[in-house]
């Protein structure tokens, strides 16, 4: 009798043991990174910009970095170098509670709109649309709970600003918050039939200035010429005596077969003291795609869009973008664009893709310069794993 019971329980301690080392997740590392390679030449009706916007090739952006899954936590480090210069990109920890809803921690880009759902090599239009790099922000440290259903799409974010990932707080201050959030429906998701309409909103607080004397009391907005090979601003706003910053952005997306179209548009309001006029800026942009070949569009859950094509798809990309940072009645000229593009992808394989872009950027009521016209035409050959 002790013998069956010692048996008995040895068994049940082997069996255990089994179960223990079968519920043991495992540790996943995977390396990632990226190459982009440009080419262009460039013209501006302005000699003096001009000058500064020169024909040209590039390496804008080489990146380096892995990301390790353990169980339901997820981590992930990534390391940008361009220009003789290293630079932080992408540092979190997500936690999966299951597999429509995760908690990630960090340095990234919170979702706003369409455009914060795709990695900026991998823009349809080869540059993010202006009004979004004007009216959003880019990477930010905090913290974004994301609710991926079936039919919504939700997120919810608590940030620092951005440069509270480049210097301490006795250089910066205290630091400027926000918070943000982006809310999805998306009743139709299968293969050539995608339907999704969405809105974001944003609250900010005065952000960090070099200027001491306007350091968290205003607000910079600005967005550069659309190319890689020079940096030039195509409109930028200091907005001072600023108390608070408020944005809100509808966004829509719908793809029929190989025919796809999205659009966005942004306002921003900023709430001023001392008397000062109010400031108020808006955007909008729209990009039409199809595919010249291939089995028609697909949906991502996890970013709420229009999936990165099948490789081997060649596709078309027009779009058009208006944006203005100008607020006559605050005497504030941070300028006007109108853009107009062309881009052709080639989705080559799983890891590569070749895209050739024409522009035409229509820059008007901007206090730096002239009202000028920006053409240029460049191809980019990106790497990324």
């Amino acid at each position: 009798m002790k013998r069956m019971i010692l048996f008995t329980a040895c068994g049940l301690m082997a069996c255990a043991g089994v179960f223990a080392q079968q519920d043991e997740p495992k540790l996943i590392v995977k390396p990632s990174g990226r190459i982009l390679m440009d080419a262009g030449v460039m013209h501006s009706t302005d000699d003096a910009l001009d000058d500064k916007l020169n024909d040209g090739v590039a390496i804008p952006d080489v990146r380096a970095g892995l990301s390790a899954t353990y169980g339901k936590w997820k981590a992930k480090v990534d390391v940008g170098y361009a220009r003789q210069s290293l630079s932080l990109k992408d540092i979190n920890i997500d936690y999966n509670f299951d597999k429509e809803n995760l908690v990630r921690m960090g340095y990234f880009v919170h979702q706003y709109g369409l455009q914060s759902g795709t990695s900026s090599s991998f823009k349809i239009s080869m540059e993010e649309p202006l009004a979004s790099q004007a009216f959003f922000n880019s990477r930010l440290l905090g913290a974004m709970y994301v609710h991926a259903g079936e039919k919504f799409h939700a997120t919810a974010s608590v940030f620092a600003e951005n440069d509270a990932m480049k210097m301490t707080t006795d250089k910066l201050g205290n630091e400027a918050w926000g918070v943000m959030t982006r809310l999805v429906w998306r009743p139709m998701t299968e293969r050539g039939k995608i339907f999704h309409v969405g809105i974001s909103g944003a609250y900010e607080s005065p952000r960090y200035n070099k200027n001491a004397a306007i350091s968290h009391k205003s607000y910079t907005l600005k967005a550069p010429f659309p190319t890689r090979i020079a940096s030039v601003s195509a409109q930028e706003a200091t907005i001072t005596d600023a108390k608070a910053l408020w944005k809100f952005s509808p966004e829509m997306n719908l793809a029929c077969g190989n025919f796809g179209l999205e659009a966005q548009y942004f306002y921003v309001g900023i709430k001023r003291d001392n008397g000062m006029p109010n400031y108020d800026a808006w955007g909008a942009y729209g990009n039409v795609r199809y595919l010249l070949n291939g089995q028609g569009y697909t949906y991502t859950r996890a970013d709420a869009g229009i999936a990165t094509p099948d490789p081997g798809s060649m596709e078309l990309v027009a779009s058009y973008n208006y944006s203005t940072l100008t607020d006559k009645d605050a005497n504030i000229y941070g300028g006007k664009v109108n853009d107009w593009s062309l881009t052709f992808n080639y989705y080559l394989n799983k890891y590569m893709i070749w895209r050739v872009r024409g522009s035409i950027t229509r820059a008007t009521e901007n206090a730096a310069f002239k009202n000028n016209t920006f053409s240029v035409l460049e191809t980019r050959l990106q790497i990324k794993f």
